[in-house]
């Protein structure tokens, strides 16, 4: 089945997100005819989509491609998703130097999401030389923004007073803006601090938040951390943990 797009819709950038979540077919149908009409915001999509497989044959080669237009056009997420693919070899070789300098063009210019996934290089010597230093300027200044997932790695500084002084109360503090902010690290580390405070009951509604949303390595990890726990109804979520993680796989 064809679909006819009006001009006026297939250059409605603002409408492709949510027409993606209707109709992804259709979506990728508009995504692809406004990208070769020139519009910016629907190349960088269509470098998403095609990284996804959504709507669309995934090729991860022709994502590259287009992230690669829509960040010579000065397309800050592109050039971010540009690092991604460096890094974890979508569509090209991995990378990690050529990964930093992509997130260090978007950082630069104020991306947040660059701002991490440089910092994560960083933190880890992976592509660049390691220096906490930095990535712990990268990570604050990601989270004075908003950025959820840095909040949670600000906090880990400044609760194990590296490269920075200890300050448990901040950390709590960073901890607890993450969590509201809906990244699952940041709600797992929230509910250490509540349990340590006393606060079970509140820890496990983190800790259930978490499990939701949580990747495979993260279900995998937390569980351990979670059975070597010693007040039992925190020990007992190390089940909940496990199962779910067993059903991802």
């Amino acid at each position: 089945m064809s679909f006819h797009l009006r001009r006026e819709e297939v250059l409605n950038v603002e409408q492709l997100s949510a027409m993606l979540e209707e109709s992804p077919a259709r979506a990728a149908q508009a995504i692809l005819l406004a990208a070769g009409e020139g519009v910016l915001e629907a190349q960088a999509l269509l470098g998403q989509i095609l990284l996804d497989g959504r709507g669309i044959a995934q090729d991860q080669a022709l994502a590259l491609r287009w992230f690669g237009i829509a960040a010579g056009r000065g397309h800050l997420m592109a050039r971010n998703m540009l690092g991604r693919c460096h890094e974890h070899g979508w569509g090209c070789a991995v990378d990690a130097a050529v990964a930093a300098q992509h997130y260090r063009m978007a950082a630069e210019a104020g991306l947040d999401w660059a701002m991490y996934n440089l910092a994560n290089l960083l933190a880890t010597g992976r592509g660049v030389a390691a220096d906490h230093v930095q990535a712990l300027e990268l990570y604050q200044h990601a989270a004075e923004s908003g950025h959820a997932k840095s909040m949670n790695l600000l906090g880990r500084y400044l609760e194990e007073g590296q490269v920075c002084p200890a300050n448990p109360a901040a950390a709590r503090e960073w901890y607890r803006r993450s969590a509201e902010g809906g990244d699952f690290r940041g709600q797992f580390s929230y509910a250490a601090v509540l349990a340590d405070e006393g606060n079970v009951d509140e820890a496990i509604l983190w800790l259930e938040k978490a499990l939701a949303g949580g990747n495979l390595n993260f279900l995998r990890v937390a569980s351990q951390t979670l059975a070597s726990a010693t007040d039992p109804r925190i020990q007992a979520m190390a089940n909940q943990y496990s199962q779910r993680y067993a059903q991802s796989l």
